[in-house]
């Protein structure tokens, strides 16, 4: 089965670029256009999707990822069944325990079980159940939309949630085999503890993606991607039988802004852990020329032929990355030939 391809960085300049950036991307081939829900970095994502639903015929949208820290369920519900009437049968609610988008208002990311109920919350008013809150009635979505909830995980618990309650799950554990392979078998497990068939929950491969001639700057900026695992899922390392043998991640978190993923100069925050060697550095993402992105996304799809859905997420060698440009490129080295 050939994997549909998903962009989660259209042109977020202004919502007339982005519904712009989305029209582009489904006339270049890509099935999913998606949007960060940053309230602090990232204009409205409903009224950014909104925008992009009335400008496309055929590409799916959603946010990725939302969370129920910044927003309530309630809210998260009502937003995403109105896209969703702009954009039957082509709406994807993304969601997650929030990392970034917390953490810059000093909150702190949902709790599995705090994720684990959002997602029952908002499937029921999705579905137009009743929800039981203790409230004098109990309340009904009024403009109820059935749209299918992903979630976005990496940490055992989080995915094993994702295969209890979610129609789906994007995985981001970088490129490891064992990591992925392990991040499939938690979200079956977690489908089979429900009752539920685990081919039911549909399956999402997240991958960073580093492309560049230079290799002195792909070498700085991988290294930064695996501090950004590092920091935040460190048992990644220890499922791959990795080792971190660079600077102590934690006295660096006062050098590094907000984090090793989302720091303004990705090859300045590489520098600091140019130490760390190649295989830990290699493990999670995908780098380096065109022709070699190519044959590493060739190979992924390969070996995992479960995956409906690849995201590689675009990662700036040199200051922003220009979205259309990355985009075209991007359909004509790699999705043209998978």
């Amino acid at each position: 089965m050939t994997p549909a391809f998903g962009l989660n960085r259209l042109d977020l300049g202004s919502v007339a670029n982005f519904a712009a950036s989305a029209q582009l991307a489904e006339s270049l081939g890509w099935q999913y256009g998606f949007i960060p829900s940053s309230p602090l970095l990232v204009r409205d994502p409903y009224v950014m999707l909104a925008a992009a639903a009335l400008q496309t015929r055929t590409l799916r949208l959603g946010p990725l990822i939302e969370n129920p820290v910044m927003r309530h369920p309630a809210t998260i519900a009502g937003s995403i069944a109105t896209v969703e009437e702009l954009a039957p049968s082509r709406t994807v609610l993304g969601l997650g325990i929030g990392d970034t988008a917390v953490r810059l208002m000093a909150e702190k990311p949902a709790t599995v079980r705090a994720l684990g109920e959002s997602i029952d919350t908002i499937h029921a008013l999705l579905r137009g159940t009743p929800v039981n809150v203790d409230a004098q009635r109990a309340p009904r979505l009024a403009h109820r939309r059935d749209v299918p909830i992903w979630v976005a995980a990496q940490g055992p618990r989080t995915l094993e949630t994702a295969g209890r309650v979610a129609d789906g799950v994007f995985i981001r554990v970088g490129t490891h085999p064992r990591n992925i392979g392990t991040a499939i078998e938690h979200v079956q497990a977690g489908a089979e503890a429900a009752g539920r068939d685990a081919v039911d929950v549909a399956i999402g491969l997240i991958f960073h993606t580093v492309i560049s001639d230079d290799p002195s700057k792909v070498a700085l900026i991988k290294r930064s991607m695996a501090a950004g695992y590092a920091e935040y899922s460190p048992s990644l390392l220890a499922t791959a039988g990795l080792v971190w043998d660079s600077r102590d991640l934690a006295e660096l978190q006062g050098e590094v802004w907000p984090d090793f993923h989302h720091a303004s100069d990705l090859a300045a925050a590489g520098e600091l852990v140019s130490d760390l060697n190649e295989a830990t550095a290699d493990a999670f993402c995908v780098s380096g020329s065109w022709s070699a992105v190519r044959d590493q996304f060739h190979d992924l799809t390969a070996r995992w032929p479960a995956a409906q859905v690849i995201i590689p997420h675009p990662v700036s060698v040199g200051g922003r990355a220009a979205p259309a440009e990355y985009m075209t490129a991007f359909a004509r080295e790699v999705i043209a030939h998978t």
